[in-house]
């Protein structure tokens, strides 16, 4: 049998794809963002753009507020709650949450019920550290079970560097997450809790005659940003968990450490124009997508579609488009016989100065081998006529 390398290149408007995938690549510069910490994700790929500090561990104030949410929405989704359910407010969530605080908060009325969806509303809109204390106390009986359940529970979904030690995100030396953490908490509650997505991007709640604004101030910008949570502290520094979606592209954005809400607000919003204008996703290819024909070496067929195993979809900067080079290679003639979804060959997609990019390739179709009369015949014929193949 003779062997060689079948090597063959894709035109222009496929290999700028596959950039995103590329380890090491050098991203369009985003300048030197002055926040302490910053974390910019496309969620469809998961791809990283942007990473300052993002495993640090910080004090993130109000964002982890977030992961009480999740706690919520998790009971409302499996139907043990609902939001017409009231929480009764302690003493304790009045005291510790409210008014006498100094803190953000809904201003509910000690001994008293509140609707979860005003609860809802109040932590997301108002920002209420009265509200959390709630919830926290009507789900596990306390702020520290809760807290514990917090932690746990991060952990289950992927938050493998945050410690919660209360519900609200009050200053404690303890209390830590890091910006992809919030980035993946975010990414969560996005795509688990679609029907309760909707509260992030309210402007406005009035609970007991007192209206307040929600502080998100990409909000009003009209930039595509639906969500989702602001948080300062003195420790922390100004900081936002935010997200914004333009057609099919998600960007997720967490920042902190900002010294002003002036900052804040314009450094949030210019990195996701950066994102947004720098950036592009490309499919690369669909699972089963047919890239050629190999020849067989003594099977019943004289070819084989060679067909991609997944999907691939990528992100990577739009001016790299031009410098991408994909190739498909495999070993042809390939030998009988041959099972369908077998590897027979790979796609290496490559860029000077960055590592290779390889996806798998998979045969199409079984192949049987010829019989032994068939064999010698083939055979024979590659000797005398120098075929290769049926």
């Amino acid at each position: 049998m003779i062997k060689k390398q079948s090597c063959t290149a894709f035109p222009i408007r496929v290999l700028a794809s596959a950039l995103a995938m590329v380890a090491g690549l050098a991203w369009p510069a985003a300048a030197e963002t002055p926040a302490k910490s910053a974390v910019v994700i496309e969620v469809a790929t998961g791809k990283v753009l942007l990473d300052k500090n993002a495993d640090v561990p910080m004090a993130p104030a109000s964002m982890s507020k977030l992961m009480t949410l999740y706690l919520l929405f998790e009971r409302l989704k499996d139907g043990s709650l609902s939001l017409d359910d009231t929480f009764r407010i302690s003493e304790n969530a009045w005291r510790k949450g409210g008014v006498k605080s100094g803190s953000s908060t809904m201003f509910l009325p000690p001994r008293k019920r509140v609707k979860i969806e005003d609860l809802l509303r109040g932590i997301i809109v108002q920002s209420g550290n009265d509200a959390c204390i709630v919830v926290a106390e009507a789900l596990s009986g306390s702020e520290e079970a809760f807290a514990a359940e917090m932690t746990e529970r991060g952990r289950e979904i992927g938050l493998q560097n945050s410690n919660f030690r209360n519900s609200t995100g009050w200053p404690h030396p303890e209390h830590r997450m890091t910006p992809r953490d919030l980035a993946t908490l975010s990414a969560a509650l996005i795509k688990r809790f679609p029907e309760f997505y909707h509260y992030f991007k309210e402007a406005e709640f009035t609970y007991g005659g007192i209206s307040q604004v929600n502080r998100n101030p990409l909000l009003y910008k009209e930039i595509g940003v639906d969500g989702l949570k602001t948080g300062y502290t003195r420790e922390s520094g100004y900081g936002l968990a935010a997200s914004a979606l333009r057609g099919e592209r998600r960007i997720i954005l967490v920042v902190n450490g900002l010294e002003s809400k002036r900052a804040r607000s314009r450094e949030t919003e210019r990195l996701i124009e950066w994102a947004f204008r720098e950036f592009n996703n490309y499919a690369l290819f669909k699972a089963g997508e047919q890239l050629d024909e190999a020849h067989v070496w003594l099977g019943t067929s004289g070819r084989v579609p060679l067909i991609i195993k997944e999907d691939v979809t990528l992100t990577f900067p739009r001016k790299h488009r031009r410098k991408m080079k994909v190739k498909l290679i495999y070993d042809s003639p390939i030998p009988a016989p041959i099972k369908r979804g077998t590897e027979v060959g790979k796609v290496v997609v490559s860029l000077p100065g960055q590592a290779d990019l390889t996806v798998p390739v998979l045969a199409g179709a079984d192949v049987e081998q010829l019989g032994l009369f068939g064999r010698v015949w083939s055979a024979v014929s590659t000797i005398l006529l120098g075929e290769a193949g049926s």
